[in-house]
């Protein structure tokens, strides 16, 4: 028996209120979506935009590039040709090389290893590493901490552009055992004495994952997979350790690169000419746009873990050195733009370049990828225009 209501002297069945008051609910909200649609499909397009013109003027093969709005939304779009000589385009769920933006796991990973008392950011590495053979012959070797290696203070050279890393490459003879790229940089005179001074280097950055793996007694790649590549479902995002990588697309160098190597990374489907496996942790991952504007969303937010670590990072970031120069803290760089301050890192490997940044003010992450360094260092490197005009696209129209 259906129960009635009597308003104003009127009956109502309360099954048909309920039936009127859904109704007006969907109307309300279905109109609200019809008014939300265009102007985040206008958004995209506006960022699909600005990418293709990226591309036409850096003259770069494609890119794919990624943003993520305050409420977590993700939207990524591709420009260009992921492969010219097939003619093949982008897609937007293509992976590159994201070179040194790896740099931002290995800073989460020694967090994430302090704040369980695993190691002290600031001990001295010889706690870990005093035994090996060649410890006495690397530059400072007795005031070094982990969190100098983290934040390119510790006065070494960076192999990777030492001539004798470049011969490597082009003879093919790069060994990709972590001490013998350290070998290249023992013996020499440090840059400045341990924390008094800021010089980038990849090398630290190999030292600090033999710290983990002592510590730890795993391997980095399986602790980066467990704290967080599995549980943030970063699945487009895994370790670039051997030359077969399925679904990476092909990278563009220079005919006349110092390395010696061929113009196209790629001698195969997913097979690259040149192993990256030497470069673990300086960066060390296959990834996509996606994941990487993701990551920097839940990262800089401090959600990547329990911990309050993002004070730690934060703190540290907003030194400068006596120069005042880029700051820099534990695999993040920090910056001043018209957005407010970024957080995040750039990255470079044969044929691919990316980068990532969270605009703090905004709540905004974006992240792109191009398949080339082509264009580095040209008035229209394909890198900066992305940094410039991306950021405009997104937080210049909230």
């Amino acid at each position: 028996m259906l129960r009635r209501l009597k308003i104003n002297g009127e009956y109502f069945h309360l099954r048909c209120l309920c039936q009127c008051f859904l109704g007006l609910l969907y109307m309300l909200w279905f109109g609200t979506a019809l008014a939300a649609t265009p102007k985040a499909d206008q958004l995209t397009a506006a960022f699909q935009a600005a990418l293709e013109q990226i591309v036409t003027e850096s003259g770069v093969p494609g890119g794919v590039a990624a943003y993520v709005l305050p409420d977590g939304r993700m939207v990524k779009v591709a420009a260009g040709l992921a492969d010219r000589e097939a003619g093949l385009r982008m897609s937007p769920d293509a992976r590159m090389l994201a070179g040194s933006v790896g740099k931002t796991f290995v800073g989460a990973l020694a967090l994430s290893l302090a704040a369980d008392d695993v190691l002290d950011l600031d001990r001295p590495i010889s706690t870990w590493l005093g035994g090996k053979p060649w410890f006495s012959r690397l530059p400072n070797s007795a005031s070094i901490t982990l969190r100098h290696l983290l934040d390119h203070g510790s006065g070494l050279v960076d192999h990777v552009n030492l001539p004798e890393f470049a011969t490597l490459v082009a003879e093919g003879n790069l060994n990709p055992a972590r001490e013998t790229l350290i070998a290249l940089v023992l013996d020499r005179e440090p840059l400045f004495p341990a924390g008094q001074g800021f010089a980038y280097t990849d090398t630290g950055y190999l030292l600090a994952g033999m710290v983990f793996e002592a510590v730890t007694g795993r391997t980095y790649y399986g602790e980066l997979r467990r704290r967080f590549l599995d549980p943030l479902a970063l699945t487009l995002t895994t370790p670039s350790d051997h030359k077969r990588l399925p679904g990476l697309v092909p990278g563009y160098l220079p005919v006349d690169n110092p390395y010696g190597l061929p113009p196209k990374t790629l001698v195969k489907p997913g097979v690259l000419v040149y192993d990256p496996s030497s470069e673990w942790t300086g960066g060390g991952l296959v990834s996509n746009a996606g994941d990487l504007a993701r990551w920097a969303k839940v990262y800089y937010e401090g959600k990547a873990m329990g911990s309050d670590y993002l004070s730690i990072l934060l703190k540290g970031g907003f030194k400068e050195d006596k120069q005042g120069r880029a700051k820099y803290s534990l695999g993040t760089g920090f910056g001043a733009t018209p957005y407010g301050p970024a957080y995040g890192h750039s990255g470079w490997i044969p044929g691919y370049v990316s980068f990532v940044s969270y605009f703090a003010k905004s709540r905004v992450a974006i992240a792109v990828q191009f398949n080339s360094i082509e264009s580095i260092g040209t008035e229209s490197d394909a890198l900066n225009l992305a940094r410039e005009r991306l950021p405009a696209v997104i937080i210049g129209a909230k």
